[in-house]
């Protein structure tokens, strides 16, 4: 079972993909391109000062709006370790899972954090924050398989020997 903490960005209800990844950026060659202008309409900067290993934390309905696929990518390249958010536009949750960014649904944890604070995520088990205890529900093992593989098609190919 993976344990890993990590500093917690917060974010509201309702984050569309045109927040998390604006129309005009995906015109970029590649997500690494794009990535610097993540959240930008919300919080211009954000994408900067995020760090390898951070977490976001937000409201409900995380990743609504469109299908696009870089939103998750998006997210991932800024070397975010997962979401954990009240609820999640369930194309977003797939694409994220495909795209091995891991998704924890709690929809008690954004009420009790703030920006900055550090939290403990032990998968399938529960989430730490200054000594209270959030369980989470456990991602079925097929979910589990596509993230530890890093994506769908890691998974796919780990599993065909290819």
């Amino acid at each position: 079972m993976e344990k890993f903490s990590g500093k917690i960005w917060v974010l509201g209800d309702d984050i569309d993909t045109d927040i998390i990844i604006p129309t005009e950026y995906l015109a970029l060659k590649t997500v690494e391109d794009m990535a610097p202008y993540a959240f930008s309409p919300l919080r211009p900067g954000l994408a900067g000062q995020i760090k390898k290993g951070d977490i976001i934390v937000a409201g409900k309905n995380f990743g609504c709006g469109s299908s696009r696929e870089q939103a998750p990518e998006i997210i991932k390249a800024l070397g975010i370790q997962c979401v954990i958010a009240k609820s999640f536009a369930r194309i977003f949750f797939r694409n994220a899972i495909n795209n091995g960014l891991l998704l924890i649904e709690n929809n008690r944890l954004r009420d009790a954090v703030s920006e900055g604070d550090e939290i403990t995520v032990t998968m399938n088990e529960a989430i730490m924050h200054k000594g209270t205890k959030y369980p989470i529900t456990s991602l079925p093992e097929n979910l589990m398989e596509i993230l530890e593989a890093g994506g769908l098609v890691k998974a796919m190919q780990k599993r065909n020997r290819i």
